[in-house]
């Protein structure tokens, strides 16, 4: 029998949904059986904060007095009602003896629902073990809850910060000393005036000289193509016209005195390629800004010009030598005439590789006073070619056939033949004298090249 203070509930007649809709009716007339109260739905709790109880000693839960039927009939009247499987928030109080939890842990935690009991109305309602006071939770709730520290656990410190120091004006701030960094007692020990010996590199230390810059610009001047075509040109030239004159002058009945006379006219030519690599030394050098680095190694710049000056002369005077003997000798061979003396010999090979090797020294001073390759070379050009050509014109001018025959003396292609004993004009040097004009005129020329260079920057 159902109470007379709860209505029985009425199934509608188009709910499809309705438990018991696809039951049959029972005939009319046939007993109704006993109506059964309908299920209570549980509940949802709102978002409260409340304090979970302590734990007694034995392990079981504190006993919590009963709500008053007022406090259950208004939680379960005023509840609305919401789903199973609701997520609600709730901050629950942890025990003071939790282990492991610092301050503002959240956990977690899924709570039980509980089991729907019908009740009368008005009657008390009697909470669960586990459920807090409150409005009850619906299945399958997600609690969480916010951990406090346990007792006796440290709470977690600041890190330290350094004091604020007062602002200070900037004139004091600038007037204060550096810090200065402790010294230790042996660098003190084995600094100026100290007991203990001075530090000693493992590394061998020497100091430089000559010796390196040789080597540093050997190295230079026989890894770069220019002296590569420069030279193999030169003796191309000299030893090539040298055989083609010995061959236009060979014959029975043909007399060449001196013998020897002939064989400078290929190393007139091959002079035209001594001079740009006299030049190409060290205007390549300041075109590519590599002196920078050279005069960074060695900052001392008279040594690293009279290195340059020691190879090039040196490299030149051996091709030169190597190449006039072989033109001298062909001569001397297939020429008829009387034998060659030994100042002949002397002057036709190393005394013409001593005029090259200046006339290369005289190039690379023009090339330190230019410090532009093309400039230098064509400066050059004209100190050997340009006084014969002008001689040539001024001939013909009595008030200047003076001034035109000291040109052609003391030109380079006259001094050149005067050393085979073939001058353009008898009057002129003569023997070993056209060696010693032009060393003056190269010494001239370097000693120039050594003043800008010490004067100038690079």
């Amino acid at each position: 029998m159902t109470s007379p203070q709860q209505p029985q509930p009425q199934p509608e007649p188009h709910d499809t949904d309705a438990p018991g809709a696809g039951v049959p009716a029972p005939p009319a007339g046939a007993p109704q059986p006993p109506a059964q109260p309908p299920a209570e739905q549980p509940e949802p709790r709102p978002l409260a904060a409340h304090s979970r109880p302590e734990q007694q000693p034995g392990g079981q839960p504190p006993a919590q007095p009963p709500l008053p039927p007022q406090a259950g009939q208004a939680a379960q009247e005023g509840a609305p009602a919401r789903e199973a499987g609701t997520m609600m928030l709730q901050a629950q109080q942890p025990p003071a003896a939790a282990p492991g939890q610092e301050a503002g842990t959240m956990m977690l935690q899924a709570q039980s629902a509980p089991q729907a009991q019908s009740a009368p109305q008005g009657a008390p309602v009697p909470p669960g073990p586990h459920v807090p006071q409150g409005a009850p939770r619906d299945a399958g709730t997600m609690t969480l809850q916010a951990q406090q520290p346990p007792a006796g656990f440290p709470p977690p410190q600041a890190p330290q910060q350094a004091p604020q120091q007062p602002h200070q004006p900037a004139q004091q701030q600038a007037q204060q000393p550096p810090h200065q960094q402790q010294i230790p007692a042996a660098w003190q020990a084995a600094g100026p005036g100290g007991t203990a010996p001075a530090y000693v590199s493992p590394i061998p230390v020497r100091r430089t000289n000559l010796g390196h810059a040789l080597a540093s610009e050997w190295t230079k001047i026989r890894s770069v193509r220019s002296t590569m075509w420069t030279l193999g040109a030169m003796i191309l030239l000299n030893v090539g016209i040298g055989l083609l004159t010995s061959l236009a002058l060979a014959g029975p009945d043909r007399v060449v005195e001196p013998v020897l006379g002939f064989a400078w006219f290929g190393l007139l030519l091959g002079t035209l390629c001594v001079i740009p690599l006299g030049v190409l030394v060290i205007s390549s050098e300041y075109g590519t800004g590599m002196i920078r680095t050279t005069f960074t190694a060695c900052p001392s710049r008279a040594r690293v010009l009279t290195a340059k000056a020691i190879v090039l002369f040196a490299l030149t005077f051996a091709f030169t030598t190597v190449s006039n003997a072989l033109v001298a000798v062909a001569h001397a061979g297939m020429l008829n005439g009387p034998a060659p003396t030994g100042d002949q010999w002397l002057r036709a090979t190393v005394g013409s590789g001593l005029y090259v090797a200046l006339l290369s020294l005289l190039a690379l001073g023009a090339g330190t006073l230019l410090r532009h390759s093309a400039g230098a070379i064509s400066a050059m050009m004209g100190l050997v070619l340009l006084p014969m050509l002008m001689a040539v014109f001024m001939v013909g001018s009595d008030s200047l056939r003076p001034f035109a025959t000291k040109l052609i003396e003391y030109s380079i292609p006259n001094n050149l033949g005067a050393l085979y004993g073939q001058p353009f004009l008898p009057d002129g040097p003569a023997g070993w004298q056209p060696l010693l004009v032009l060393a003056v005129v190269t010494a001239v020329v370097l000693g120039g090249a050594y003043g800008a260079l010490e004067k100038r920057d690079v």
